[in-house]
C-alpha cells in the first residue's frame, strides 16, 4: 500500500478524535444508547434524551451560551440557511436589506443570493488589504431597512479573525440582528456569547474533531422571536428544526466541544509553535507571500502565494494533502473567490496553497512538508505557465 500523504487540510475537515469515536459508538447497537430522544415514555428514549441534553450543555459551555439557546442542525451549512432565511421570512414584510461580505463561505453567499432573488437587497462588503471586514465598513453599509448582518468569525481560507465584538456593537446600535458563521472559529478563538453582541452563531462538529453531519445554531434572546423554522414535521428543537435527533452524532459533537474546552490553551500554543516552525522554513523561499493579516489570525491556517519561479503543485499533491482554495471552490474547480476579492487575478490565485494544521500535526510533519514544498519550488517549469 502506498504511504498516505501528510495531512495539512484540517480547515476542510478533521479526523474524528478517538475519544469522540468511543462515546459515539456507545450510542449504537442493541446494547447501546440507541433510543429515540423524543420517546419520553420509556427508559430507552429517556436515556437518549439525557445524553442529548448533556451534549447541548457541553456545546453551550465552550461558547458562553446556555443549553436552551442551542439548536441542533445537520451542520454549519444548515445553520447558516436557518439563520438567514429564517430571519428574512420572520419579518413578514417584503424587501429589506442584509449585509455580508465577498469572502464568506458559499453557504452564506449562495443563501444571500437566493434571498436577493426573492427581493431582499444585499450588500457584499469588500475586505481590506488584510482580509478583514472592519466595523467601519459595516457601519457605512447600514441602512434604515437593514435587518441582518452576517459575517464569519474566522475566514476559512486565510485564517484571519474579524473583530466580532466591535462589529456586533455597531449592528446592535442600529437594532439589526447579527449572525456569525463560527464553523472555523469554535475551539480556536475564545468565544463568549455572554459578552459578545451576537444574536445567531453557526457551528459544525467536523471542523473540531467530531463527525460530519451534525452542527448547531446558537439562537440568542433577541433572535428567538425573529426566526422561522426551515424544516417542519414534529416541532422538535423548540419548533426550530424538526426531525429525529441523531443521538450518536449529537453526543459526539458534545464530546468534541468538551475536549476543545479542556485543551484550548495548550492546543492553541502547540499549533502556534508548529505554525512558526513552518513559516520560518517557508518564508525564505523567494517570492512567497502570506495572505491576510499576520497578526489578526488563528495559527491553524496559512494561505501562501508563490509569486516567483516555478512550482510543481501536481507533484506536491502526491505527498501533501492541502487545498488550493476552500473545499466548496475545489468542487467546482473555480479560482478562490476569497483571493479574487483580495485583488489576486486568476493566475495568482492558482499559485496559492492553503496549509491548515491541527491536533495531530507533528514537528516531523512540519519539517517534511517544508522540505517537500521547497523541492516543488525548484521543479516542474511547465505547471505555472
Amino acid at each position: 500500500m502506498n504511504k498516505r500523504p501528510l495531512y495539512f487540510d484540517y480547515a476542510a475537515t478533521t479526523p474524528v478524535d478517538e475519544r469522540v469515536i468511543k462515546v459515539m459508538v456507545e450510542c449504537l447497537g442493541l446494547n447501546g444508547n440507541f433510543g429515540n430522544p423524543a420517546s419520553s415514555s420509556h427508559a430507552f428514549g429517556q436515556q437518549a434524551r439525557q445524553s442529548v441534553e448533556r451534549a447541548r450543555q457541553q456545546v453551550a459551555q465552550l461558547i458562553g451560551a446556555t443549553p436552551e439557546q442551542i439548536v441542533w442542525t445537520s451542520g454549519a451549512t444548515e445553520s447558516n440557511n436557518l439563520a438567514l432565511k429564517g430571519v428574512a421570512q420572520a419579518r413578514g414584510v417584503a424587501g429589506g436589506h442584509i449585509i455580508t461580505s465577498q469572502i464568506e463561505h458559499k453557504a452564506i453567499l449562495d443563501t444571500a443570493r437566493q434571498l436577493q432573488d426573492s427581493g431582499v437587497a444585499v450588500t457584499y462588503l469588500v475586505p481590506d488589504a488584510d482580509g478583514l471586514i472592519t466595523p467601519q465598513a459595516v457601519s457605512e453599509a447600514m441602512r434604515e431597512d437593514t435587518f441582518l448582518v452576517s459575517l464569519m468569525l474566522v475566514n476559512n481560507e486565510l485564517g484571519t479573525v474579524n473583530d466580532i465584538p466591535a462589529i456586533g456593537q455597531v449592528v446592535r446600535d442600529r437594532q439589526a440582528l447579527f449572525h456569525v458563521d463560527a464553523a472555523q472559529g469554535a475551539g480556536k478563538v475564545a468565544i463568549d456569547l455572554t459578552e459578545w453582541p451576537v444574536d445567531l452563531m453557526s457551528f459544525s462538529a467536523h471542523k473540531l474533531y467530531g463527525p460530519k453531519g451534525i452542527g448547531a445554531l446558537y439562537v440568542g434572546p433577541r433572535a428567538q422571536q425573529r426566526l422561522l423554522a426551515q424544516i417542519h414535521g414534529g416541532g422538535h428543537e423548540g419548533g426550530m428544526r424538526s426531525g429525529t435527533l441523531a443521538t450518536h452524532q449529537i453526543v459526539a459533537m458534545g464530546e468534541a466541544f468538551a475536549l476543545a474546552a479542556a485543551s484550548f490553551d495548550e492546543e492553541k500554543a502547540l499549533i502556534a509553535g508548529l505554525r512558526e516552525r513552518l513559516l520560518q522554513q517557508l518564508l525564505g523561499i523567494p517570492g512567497v507571500r502570506l495572505n491576510g493579516s499576520a497578526l489578526q489570525r488563528i495559527p491553524h491556517t496559512l494561505s501562501l502565494t508563490f509569486t516567483e519561479g516555478e512550482f510543481n503543485s501536481a507533484a506536491l499533491l502526491a505527498t501533501i494533502a492541502f487545498s488550493a482554495t476552500s473545499a466548496c471552490n475545489s468542487a467546482s474547480n473555480a479560482p478562490s473567490h476569497v483571493l479574487l476579492a483580495l485583488g489576486h487575478d486568476a493566475r495568482s490565485a492558482s499559485r496559492t496553497i492553503r496549509l491548515s494544521l491541527g491536533r495531530f500535526t507533528t514537528e516531523q510533519d512540519i519539517d517534511q512538508a517544508a522540505q517537500l514544498i521547497k523541492a516543488a519550488c525548484a521543479s516542474a517549469p511547465a505547471f505555472w505557465q
